[in-house]
């Protein structure tokens, strides 16, 4: 399965495990979760963890741009852990499409991600277990 979705921080954080090649159908399971959550909470946060991650089909590749002007607003912050210096260039290339702040961490920090993505969250979000 390439995508994997949990939340952190009372709901304000968005995890998204990413694995193998992303497609359309990916964005068909993305775009909905992210949605629920930003009626839910409002501006929300995205933790992408790119483990063995393969790149996008060109037509998830529309998708993926489409999402980033969908939410343009939506997003307070993206962290995004990777294993491979292209996957720091998207971070790069993503920037046109959000106002979020946007950091890309390497595998080694991901305790870094973590802490960056949730910090000046109120304290009550940052103790909240994850929802099942």
């Amino acid at each position: 399965m390439p995508l994997e979705f949990h939340e952190e921080s009372g709901g304000k954080v968005l995890v998204v495990r990413v694995s193998g090649k992303l497609t359309k159908s990916d964005y068909e399971e993305l775009v909905p979760e992210t949605q629920r959550l930003v009626q839910k909470y409002g501006k929300i946060r995205l933790l992408f963890d790119m483990h063995n991650f393969h790149g996008w089909e060109v037509s998830a590749a529309w998708e993926d741009m489409k999402f980033g002007l969908t939410h343009f607003t939506d997003i307070e912050r993206v962290a995004m852990v990777g294993e491979k210096a292209w996957e720091h260039g998207i971070s790069v290339f993503w920037r046109p499409f959000t106002t979020a702040k946007l950091r890309y961490f390497d595998r080694s920090q991901a305790d870094e991600a973590r802490k960056w993505i949730s910090a000046d969250l109120p304290a009550k979000a940052q103790s909240r277990t994850p929802e099942p």
